[in-house]
């Protein structure tokens, strides 16, 4: 349809509080087919009367698709954590469904730049990724969604035929399933008949985690790049099975707040984003800016927002060949509320998003030929700058670690990056690379984009103020050893990887009647350990560097090995043997079998060094006041990647429950106002481990309970400078640690940094929290030097402070320990380079001295 036709008629009525029938969002201009079901019919009430659940958004999705077929193709791409349905629609002219593969080939072929020739772009259509509400409580996106896949399925005329014939949309209603069902049920129940509009009203305060995250409470909008969730992984596919030209994410922010569509900030904008990606961002903000003006509503662009981090919806088709589009309405976070702007109601937020998926759908049309030929000469361009590049590969792997190497891999080729096997070793950076733990990603491929975006360490920036993190180089994130290569022998390296390699686990050796070694630095080594202490079994830890005769090979196990005697065991020689090959094969970790006890060099497996392991019962403290994305990933790491259970304890149940039945507390970044200071020192006092995160650590020091100190940054904002008030946020502003990568230097024989090959760890920091270096130094077993800025940005002042601080201090406090760790050493899920530090505060906390 026309933009003048389309807009012209769009009524503007009057606002009211309670639900508006259809007329209130759709263009009266176009006739709707009368067999098409309104939603209404299926989830039982007017858009926006209620915040639609996501059961009922799926079966209104389903019956448009009945009812729709010759435009609407509906799939199921993946389930959620809880098992609900990620359910995409496929949105086109009946004569385009009836070749969509066709169609699909041909505009994949532009992202191939081994293709010189300029495609004939005037007869392709042009294809947008429609995406809603992916923080679950910014649910005016997925309510849009219902009238705009009603709007797909039954506007009638030549304008909205002549649309679809020249437009594949790829529809997805709920980014975020889990999240959605959960505030939807909260705002539902709290919904008064009259509308109670008072801010402080219960409805618009969701109790703790909240809607806005997953299951595991992480924010999935960070997650395109890392793809740790299912979710991610499932919506990844279907991204690089069509490469859009357009992508929208349609989000809320603050009630006091208007609408806002990109373009943000110019100049914080990710340096691998094309200029040209920036102007058509500006040429549909254009029919964005226009739509809106029709029905009244205010919005803003250029501020705020960025175009930085690539593992957010709205960013992640920049470094794709595409345009990304952030939609921010200001939110009613219910149905009605008082704002400074008057009475913001549910469905006015609902219709604005409607009208933004119209504008898309214009803009995209209008400038269909441009985004197509964009496509072409983005990986056209990226062919050129990777031979103009200073490296002709990347390489990385852990030997020590072959589970890092994977889980690495295996996000490199969901995002269609060329991996090769290493066949022969090579040397980089003083660091040997060698074949069957190592990868080789040339930089000469498709995505090389991206590759420099994951593997690059920035430390320019045109603007000191982020929306999101500074830098996320993944191989630092990964804890892996990596180098770029200026040149590499294609006789060193295999095919290009089809799929990820599978981990395969074993038992070295024959059936042990002496004991087994397991190497503490494989990733899922706790998921073993675990498993073998669960079962009653006796595991003991080296403390020392132990060598020993393997099949007449001196083998060497260094401190942090777990060591498995068989005679001591309740079970005999064969089931142990047995149990270990099956955990070997779980977990993909090698499990060493030794006939004796007598070390070659360090201390025989009879000594004292070896300590004997319990079994951590272990409760991670949530609820109101703490960082439920912090709490999250713990959660996440315990349960889904060592299956460990832990219990959730609200700071409420931990003042009134008995702590004796829990070895370790677990305190991620929060401010734990209400828990019992008493209660938990004296536990401590009796034997326990309390680990405490960020934020956590300061409660602790205020508590008593924790000796860390902490340095203090010179003021910015101080009287002796003259400052004028239109500079005031920007240099306050600054200061804030948006999240930048340092290296630390670690104590390799202290049990927290077991696991570990390297005395160099790379830790994300994003708090002010700056702990001092202890005077007995071996309680800082975790430290940063002098220059540990890796990667990402910073102030002059937090950089003066940080240099020389603890990471990590950990002291006693009677019979028990404290393990204060200054920063999130999970961040995300993806950062398993500081795995190793929390699982080793939990099963080693009795080897601390």
């Amino acid at each position: 349809m026309k933009p003048k036709l389309l807009l012209s008629a769009l009524l503007f009525f009057a606002l009211q509080l309670n639900a508006q029938d259809l007329k209130y969002y759709l263009p009266d201009s176009v006739s709707y087919d009368k067999a098409i079901p309104v939603p209404k019919e299926v989830i039982f009430h007017e858009v926006g009367e209620y915040h639609v659940t996501h059961d009922r958004l799926v079966n209104y999705m389903q019956v448009l698709a009945k009812a729709a077929p010759g435009r609407i193709k509906i799939e199921t791409i993946g389930y959620t954590y809880e098992k609900r349905p990620q359910v995409l629609l496929t949105i086109t002219s009946p004569a385009n469904h009836k070749r969509l593969e066709e169609i699909r080939q041909q505009h994949l072929a532009l992202s191939n730049p081994d293709i010189t020739d300029k495609p004939d772009v005037s007869k392709m259509p042009v294809v947008i990724w429609m995406g809603y509400s992916i923080h679950g409580n910014e649910q005016s996106g997925s309510n849009a969604a219902l009238i705009a896949a009603y709007y797909f399925a039954a506007a009638q005329g030549t304008e909205i035929e002549k649309y679809l014939e020249n437009t594949v949309i790829l529809f997805d209603p709920s980014f975020n399933p889990d999240g959605m069902q959960r505030f939807s049920t909260w705002v539902n129940q709290h919904k008064s008949k009259n509308l109670v509009t008072d801010p402080n009203s219960r409805e618009f305060g969701e109790v703790w985690p909240g809607g806005r995250f997953n299951h595991y409470w992480f924010d999935l909008n960070r997650d395109w790049l890392p793809v740790v969730h299912p979710e991610s992984k499932n919506r990844l596919a279907i991204f690089h099975k069509w490469k859009p030209n357009v992508l929208t994410d349609h989000h809320e922010m603050g009630s006091n707040s208007s609408f806002f569509f990109q373009p943000g900030v110019p100049s914080r904008v990710n340096s691998n984003t094309p200029q040209r990606n920036q102007e058509i961002t500006a040429l549909l903000g254009n029919y964005h800016a226009t739509f809106l003006n029709r029905i009244g509503s205010l919005y803003f662009t250029k501020e705020s927002y960025d175009d930085f981090y690539y593992g957010k919806g709205s960013t992640y088709p920049d470094v794709n060949g595409g345009v990304g589009i952030l939609f921010e309405q200001g939110s009613s976070r219910g149905h009605a509320q008082e704002t400074d702007n008057g009475i913001l109601s549910f469905p006015f937020t609902v219709r604005n998003q409607f009208v933004t998926t119209l504008s898309t759908l214009a803009g995209a049309n209008a400038y269909r030929q441009e985004l197509l030929n964009y496509q072409h000469e983005f990986y056209k361009n990226a062919r050129q700058e990777a031979a103009a590049f200073n490296g002709k590969a990347f390489i990385y792997g852990d030997e020590n670690d072959k589970a890092r190497t994977q889980i690495f891999t295996d996000i490199l080729l969901r995002h269609q990056i060329k991996v090769h096997p290493v066949t022969a070793a090579i040397k980089a950076d003083a660091a040997v690379f060698k074949p069957g733990s190592s990868y080789l990603v040339p930089v000469q491929q498709q995505q090389f984009k991206l590759i420099k975006a994951i593997f690059e360490k920035t430390l320019k920036y045109q603007d000191s103020l982020f929306y999101d993190i500074t830098s996320w180089t993944m191989p630092l994130a990964f804890g892996l050893p990596y180098a770029q290569l200026t040149d590499y022998n294609t006789a060193s390296v295999g095919t290009a990887l089809k799929e990820t390699p599978i981990l395969n686990g074993m038992v070295e050796g024959t059936e042990s009647q002496y004991a087994y070694m397991v190497n503490w630095s494989e990733l899922y080594a706790p998921a073993l350990l675990y498993k073998l202490l669960e079962e009653g079994l006796q595991v003991k830890v080296a403390t020392k560097k132990t060598v020993l005769p393997v099949n007449g090979v001196d083998r060497v196990f260094p401190a942090g090995s777990l060591m498995i005697p068989v005679a001591q065991q309740k079970i005999k020689a064969t089931e142990l043997f047995i149990q270990l090959k099956e955990l070997a094969q779980q977990t993909g970790i090698t499990v060493t079998a030794v006939t004796t006890g007598a070390a070659i060099q360090g201390n025989d497996l009879g000594s004292n060094s070896y300590i004997s392991l319990r079994l951590p019962r272990v409760a991670l403290l949530t609820g109101q006041g703490v960082n439920a994305l912090d709490a999250g990933e713990i959660w996440h790491l315990m349960d889904q990647r060592m299956n460990i259970p832990i219990t959730q304890l609200e700071p409420a149940a931990a003042n009134r429950v008995d702590l004796k039945k829990y070895t370790h507390l677990i305190m991620a970044d929060g401010t734990y106002r209400d828990l019992n200071k008493d209660k938990i020192k004296e536990w401590v006092q009796a034997g326990g481990s309390l680990i405490v995160m960020e934020e956590a650590v300061n409660w602790a020091a205020t508590a008593g309970i924790s000796t860390a100190g902490f340095k203090k940054k010179k003021e910015v904002l101080d009287s002796t400078k003259k400052i004028s008030y239109g500079e005031r946020q920007e240099i306050s502003g600054s200061q804030r640690m948006s999240g930048a990568i340092f290296e630390a230097t670690a104590d390799l024989t202290h049990p927290v940094t077991y696991g570990y090959s390297t005395d160099k760890i790379s830790v994300f920091k994003a708090n002010s929290l700056f702990m001092e270096i202890p005077k007995i130094s071996y309680q800082a077993p975790l430290v940063f030097g002098e220059n540990p800025l890796q990667s990402g940005w910073l102030s002059r002042e937090n950089y003066a402070v940080l240099k020389k601080s603890a990471a990590i201090i950990i002291n006693r406090l009677g019979q028990g320990r404290v393990i204060n760790i200054a920063d999130n050493p999970n961040l995300r899920g993806f950062w398993l380079g500081g795995t190793k530090l929390l699982m080793s505060s939990i099963f080693f906390d009795t080897a601390m001295q």
